[in-house]
């Protein structure tokens, strides 16, 4: 039946308040007055929204509808502007302004070779899907995809000019490919910020409607909810229940329906994604079903499984007997990766020491000159496969400090905790407090990364009485040596409590690459640089 009610406030997904709009509703019961239902408002009687495009249920601002062909046409001519500015800019600068001639090609000028460069670039970018929105804005694919593209371009001008014969300038293509490479990738790099600055305030996002059980739903809300910079927005969800104006539990997410309301629900949310979370209270045709319903091009549908903390690299999609089987990969370090890392660790340890030698002579002079006691401060600590080893760092406390530990972690209720981190530390010296926010206490670790107790990047070595308070799962951190910087140092430092902690390094430890490395070695500079509030 059609009845005319008032609306005085109801979910989000109501586009103006306090109007007499007219709703298609239910058989079960009529609606109350006050009350919020599942409706599905005719077109011809929507009124236009103002709410921020950043509100879960409203539709997008005009403009920001296609917010995936916008960005990429943004990436387009910037690239474009990238790759003209370094063929033509290597050209003049290896041959000047003057026409020179590419040698087995007769009169052909490098003015219209780099032309075809260019071209030839920008095709290559295209076909690489560089500027797909699966994989703009966060991870690694897309710097991989931009280099793949850069490197293959330049491998096939390679080949053809030596199955033609044609002898191009070897110093044009060895400039112009990894400077076109770093300038490509600092361009996108450049856009992410922009992006992540435009997600963070709801734009340029997927609106997605989650699909599955309540408990499932919760789950994958929180994990997309915790990185806006995916640019996953949640607007609704569909559960079994179908409680009307109901809202998943600990979040402010409306129910929009059970799972066969799907369809109303993503013309009531303006929904542009559909990710299924659970498939336990789906028929086995409902999401086949679902997929139907979306239009093409400008909905999409998303298997969200209840899998967290799992890379990339680890999970492999293969489809058999008509299943999307997904192949999750069993944490495991190659003895090509152990090799590969600890050589990493010897090259750069072996460098840094070299160049922070005269700060390292610095820091040890103002320690000495600040207060009493000895210059290093040596400790044991739990390293690999829990086997203790003497960590090193230059002393930040006043003599005696450790024996002060205990009633200070009594007094902050701190003690049953393994992160033995005291607020407003007392045993500080005041030189101390300063190399500590800025990790030059840290910098003697270098020659315990030499030596082999260490590594530059892994979770943080802790003392026996902690590493005794961990549980099964913390107890992960032992698989991979201890560093200098980590996954969490990078995160927050101290703001993170002890659960946070460890999810990072378990993170780390089950996902490691040398790429990765170093990601956080690069972040950790700028956090040692720019330490802000969290760090101690």
């Amino acid at each position: 039946m059609e009845t005319a009610i008032d609306v005085v406030s109801c979910t989000r997904d109501i586009h103006d308040t306090r109007k007499r709009v007219r709703f298609r509703v239910g058989e079960d019961s009529p609606p109350t007055k006050g009350a919020c239902v599942t409706v599905d408002i005719r077109a011809s009687e929507r009124t236009p929204s103002t709410e921020p495009a950043s509100s879960p249920g409203w539709p997008l601002r005009d403009g920001h509808a296609n917010w995936r062909r916008s960005y990429a046409r943004r990436l387009l001519i910037s690239d474009l502007l990238v790759v003209v500015w370094v063929v033509y800019g290597t050209q003049i600068l290896w041959f000047g302004l003057e026409p020179a001639e590419v040698a087995g090609l007769g009169e052909l000028s490098y003015w219209i070779f780099s032309a075809v460069v260019v071209v030839g670039w920008m095709l290559a970018l295209a076909l690489h899907d560089t500027r797909n929105y699966r994989v703009i804005g966060i991870g690694n694919t897309e710097y991989v995809r931009v280099t793949d593209a850069s490197l293959r371009l330049f491998g096939l001008i390679a080949i053809v000019a030596f199955l033609l014969r044609v002898d191009v300038a070897r110093g044009f293509l060895l400039i112009s490919l990894p400077l076109g490479i770093a300038t490509l990738i600092l361009e996108r790099w450049l856009w992410r910020q922009w992006l992540a600055a435009k997600r963070s305030v709801g734009e340029y996002s997927a609106r997605v409607l989650l699909v599955g059980s309540e408990e499932s739903v919760g789950q994958i809300a929180h994990e997309l909810r915790r990185s806006p910079a995916a640019g996953y927005q949640v607007v609704g969800a569909c559960v079994p229940t179908g409680r009307i104006a109901g809202f998943i539990p600990d979040t402010d997410i409306p129910i929009m329906g059970n799972v066969n309301a799907v369809e109303r629900a993503i013309a009531a949310t303006k929904a542009d994604t559909v990710a299924v979370t659970s498939t336990d209270d789906l028929p086995p045709s409902k999401v086949k079903q679902i997929s139907w319903s979306l239009e093409a091009g400008r909905q999409h549908l998303v298997l969200a499984p209840s899998i967290v903390d799992i890379a990339g690299p680890r999970i492999h999609t293969r489809p058999v007997a008509g299943l999307p089987l997904i192949h999750v990969e069993t944490p495991r370090f190659s003895a090509g990766q152990r090799f590969a890392k600890r050589a990493f660790d010897i090259f750069s340890s072996t460098v840094l020491i070299i160049l922070l030698l005269p700060v390292l002579l610095v820091v040890a002079i103002a320690v000495m000159a600040s207060s009493p006691g000895p210059l290093l401060f040596s400790q044991e600590r739990i390293g690999l496969k829990g086997r203790p080893f003497r960590m090193h760092k230059f002393r930040s406390m006043r003599v005696g400090a450790d024996a002060e530990l205990a009633a200070l972690l009594e007094e902050q209720g701190t003690s049953t905790q393994p992160l033995f981190k005291v607020q407003n530390d007392p045993r500080i010296t005041p030189i101390g407090r300063f190399i500590r926010k800025y990790s030059l206490d840290e910098l003697p670790q270098l020659f315990d990364v030499l030596t082999g107790s260490m590594s530059l990047v892994g979770p943080r070595p802790q003392v026996a009485a902690e590493v005794e308070l961990y549980s099964d799962a913390a107890r992960r951190r032992l698989l991979a040596r201890p560093g200098i910087t980590g996954l969490w140092q990078v995160s927050g430092r101290s703001a993170l409590d002890w659960d946070q902690t460890v999810r990072l390094d378990l993170y780390y430890v089950e996902n490691w690459s040398l790429v990765g490395d170093i990601a956080i070695l690069a972040k950790t500079v700028r956090a040692v640089l720019a330490p802000g509030t969290t760090a101690h």
